[in-house]
């Protein structure tokens, strides 16, 4: 399985807006993916209760994950999506 380790640029991190805005990129995905934090439990990445339970800070280290036709694909966009501040 295809996976993904990136920094997360955004200041506030994944909450409010920039997790609505990432769960929306993750969800227009052609696969199912799920982030973590290092030794975390996976979560889906289209669940916005899910991105804010899983409480990623502004520099926190997460592991996208993806299978299937298109995975690689999927976490370049969502790799892409999380090294970029969204809130700047």
């Amino acid at each position: 399985m295809p996976a993904r380790n990136v920094i997360i640029a955004s200041e506030v991190g994944l909450h409010s807006r920039p997790a609505r805005l990432f769960v929306q990129e993750a969800a227009k995905q052609p696969v199912n993916v799920t982030i973590a934090k290092p030794d975390g439990e996976a979560a889906d990445a289209a669940s916005i209760l899910s991105i804010l339970a899983l409480d990623a800070k502004g520099g926190d280290e997460v592991v996208l994950r993806a299978e299937g036709e298109g995975a690689e694909e999927a976490l370049d966009a969502l790799e892409a999506f999380l090294k970029i501040d969204h809130d700047a």
